[in-house]
C-alpha cells in the first residue's frame, strides 16, 4: 500500500521573517507548505506491514517555495530560502 493512503493532504502558507543576501533588506515572506495529516484510520485493504507503517507515522509539513524574490524594489533579486527547516513533524495534542 502507497504512504500516500495514510494521509490527508492539503496546502498551507506561513509567515517567515528572511532577509535577501544582496540588498540585506528584511521582509515576511508567505511561504507554501504541503501539510499531510495522518488518517484516524488504517485504509481497508491493508496488511500486517502496512499496520506497522501506519503505527510509526506522524503528522508533517513539507516546505515547496525553495526560492522567494526581494520585496525592495530596487533589488528584486531572486535569492534561495535558508534558514527555514524543509520538513516539520506536527504535534497533535
Amino acid at each position: 500500500m502507497d504512504e500516500r493512503a495514510f494521509f490527508t493532504e492539503s496546502r498551507t502558507a506561513k509567515p517567515a521573517q528572511l532577509t535577501c543576501p544582496y540588498c540585506r533588506t528584511a521582509a515576511q515572506f508567505d511561504l507554501q507548505w504541503v501539510v499531510r495529516r495522518k488518517k484516524d484510520r488504517l485504509p481497508p485493504g491493508a496488511d500486517e506491514r502496512d499496520r506497522a507503517k501506519f503505527s510509526k507515522a506522524q503528522s508533517y509539513m513539507v516546505l515547496l517555495d525553495d526560492k522567494v524574490v526581494c520585496r525592495n524594489l530596487r533589488c528584486r533579486k531572486r535569492f534561495d530560502v535558508s534558514g527555514v527547516k524543509t520538513m516539520a513533524f506536527l504535534v497533535e495534542g
